[in-house]
């Protein structure tokens, strides 16, 4: 286990994860609700228009497509 700093928050922790326990059950919710939004409706033309519609920052939805953690997505950019 490394010394990490959050992803998501900022604190310290001890962990293999890219965030700490605290922001896992929040990755979780955001990731249910993009593949929620996706399932309706798979087509946005940037990350910035998913963000608007879901309410999930932009630095957290890179990480999330960088790490392949959301399905079904097809963003035109």
């Amino acid at each position: 286990m490394e010394f990490k700093k959050c992803m998501r928050c900022g604190c310290f922790f001890m962990s293999d994860n890219d965030v700490c326990c605290n922001c896992q059950s929040r990755d979780k919710m955001d990731i249910a609700k993009l593949n929620s939004i996706l399932d309706e409706n798979n087509n946005f033309n940037s990350v910035q228009d998913l963000s608007i519609l879901s309410g999930i920052n932009i630095n957290n939805l890179n990480r999330y497509i960088a790490n392949n953690q959301i399905s079904n997505l097809n963003i035109n950019l």
